[in-house]
């Protein structure tokens, strides 16, 4: 597990880039956090960090947005997903069977259906506000992050 002190949006941005060039394809990122903690932010530096140019926002309303690119980017927003029927409706295993990184906001709603499955695909993000106006804690674990990979 790495821990990391973000400052700002800024801050969160460049920390994924930073992070996501240990993430590689088949990654299932599953991020928790409050509304407005950075989930979108750290997804914006990740495109980054795989060079990819596409415009991030918030896939609220769309369930999932596409970003493409090598490799290919999924980012997804369960918010409205209620039980595991929702989830299969929107096709998201579909996406688990390639090489891709999926990046999933409100991953907690999904955890029991996709861990046990996927344990070793996940890496997981959880971004949690600090005391200070901008703070954030970024929480890293799993798929090369534990502690006894050396990371």
């Amino acid at each position: 597990m790495l821990k990391f002190y973000s400052s700002s949006e800024n801050d969160t941005v460049r920390l994924a880039e930073e992070i996501c060039r240990s993430v590689g394809p088949g990654a299932l990122v599953l991020f928790t956090g409050d509304l407005g903690a950075g989930k979108t932010a750290f997804v914006r530096g990740a495109l980054k960090a795989y060079g990819n140019p596409s415009h991030v926002s918030s896939p609220t309303f769309a369930l999932v947005n596409d970003y493409g690119g090598s490799p290919h980017i999924y980012h997804f927003d369960l918010y409205r997903i209620r039980d595991l029927d929702d989830l299969y409706s929107t096709g998201f295993f579909d996406y688990l069977e390639d090489d891709s990184i999926l990046f999933v906001e409100w991953s907690e709603r999904i955890a029991d259906a996709v861990g046990a499955y996927y344990a070793d695909r996940i890496v997981s993000v959880d971004i949690s506000r600090t005391g200070e106006e901008n703070g954030r804690v970024i929480t890293v674990k799993g798929r090369g992050f534990d502690a006894d990979t050396g990371n």
